[in-house]
């Protein structure tokens, strides 16, 4: 593969910490690359996504869509060769297992509220 078809790719996470740089083929689409920040997410961390659809890549203002390529998505200034680029991670879990969790929290609560009445 050409070097002029490769793009070094640096995840900046929640925290200011980052993950990479990788080298990814300007054929790469945005989900594999989300595929792969779940994949290698540091253990510890206090917020982890459980898939790749909880993951947004957030460079230069723009939310990158799914089906978008690296070459797609790539900015004038990444062209000029030894630019790493920074994509900033955010991680939004899926809404249905929020509301299934807030389901459980709020039964949780309403079980220690009726065992303190007593």
């Amino acid at each position: 593969m050409p070097e002029e078809d490769l793009v070094d790719i640096k995840f900046r996470l929640y925290d200011g910490t980052d993950m990479g740089p990788f080298r990814y083929s300007s054929a790469s689409t945005v989900d594999m690359l989300k595929q792969r920040v779940v994949s290698d997410w540091p253990k510890g961390k206090t917020i982890m996504p459980k898939a790749a659809n909880e993951v947004k890549l957030i460079t230069s203002g723009k939310i990158l869509e799914n089906n978008k390529t690296v070459g797609q998505c790539r900015m004038p200034f990444a062209d000029n060769g030894g630019v790493v680029v920074i994509m900033h991670v955010v991680v939004q879990p899926s809404l249905a297992k929020t509301k299934t969790e807030k389901k459980i929290e709020d039964s949780s609560r309403k079980i220690v509220c009726s065992c303190s009445i007593l």
